[in-house]
């Protein structure tokens, strides 16, 4: 599975892909940044995660890191050499998901900075900051699985990339078009965490549906296997 993860970790670099989600979300979390600390002075590191910009762009970013995974080995016919590998279908999918996840933890350490700096010129809450970055990892886990599988049902990168995108917004508008709905918005789940709790049912909902994702993928390209 190393050698996957090494792969598909080594591809993010050698195309632009992950420079493109590492700089653009750095972006988009220096504007957050400017308008939640430095515009109202205040030291709440975890409200940067949780503001529109970095929400919205992430939207965007995570269906971009993940729509390649599969659909470009479909597409470019690598997959049949994937599938009839010694590896196992269950370690070339988790070898991708951790490759994809590794991007969103080194951009994850790049935010510290941020924090830096708000430690320069306050006391932030240090238990909520962390809390808030477990919360953000199982957030993004999440729409990586999801990702990863979508990217599994299609050879076509911006099918992927649109059913990644549209999932995330409906789950996100859910609860305006019914309270009810509420359990179902990962978004809202993602608030609590940066309310420095640590919620046992959103946990156990994030890791649960990042597990059915991938099992997903793991199904379907089982049986993609035994028809070849």
């Amino acid at each position: 599975m190393w050698a996957i993860i090494k792969k598909e970790f080594k591809s993010y670099f050698t195309t632009p892909i992950g420079y493109i989600f590492i700089g653009v979300f750095l972006i988009a979390f220096s504007v957050s940044f400017y308008f939640t600390v430095l515009g109202y002075g205040s030291v709440n590191f975890e409200y940067i995660f949780y503001s529109m910009p970095t929400i919205l762009v992430l939207a965007f970013l995570i269906p971009v890191l993940t729509m390649r995974t599969l659909a470009e080995e479909r597409k470019t016919g690598t997959e049949q050499l994937l599938l009839t590998s010694p590896l196992s279908i269950t370690k070339i999918v988790l070898g991708k998901f951790i490759a994809a996840l590794s991007i969103v933890l080194i951009t994850e350490l790049f935010t510290l900075m941020y924090f830096a700096i708000i430690c320069h010129f306050g006391m932030p809450h240090i238990k909520t900051a962390i809390i808030t970055f477990i919360g953000f990892i199982l957030f993004c886990m999440s729409y990586i699985s999801f990702g990863i599988f979508a990217s599994s049902i299609t050879e076509n990168q911006i099918i992927a990339g649109i059913i990644s995108i549209g999932f995330f917004i409906i789950t996100w508008v859910f609860p305006d078009f019914n309270p009810n709905l509420n359990a179902l918005s990962f978004i809202n789940m993602f608030y609590n965490y940066t309310q420095g709790q640590i919620d046992i049912a959103d946990t156990i909902t994030f890791i649960t549906f990042t597990i059915t994702c991938i099992l997903l993928t793991i199904i379907f390209l089982q049986r993609r296997k035994s028809v070849k």
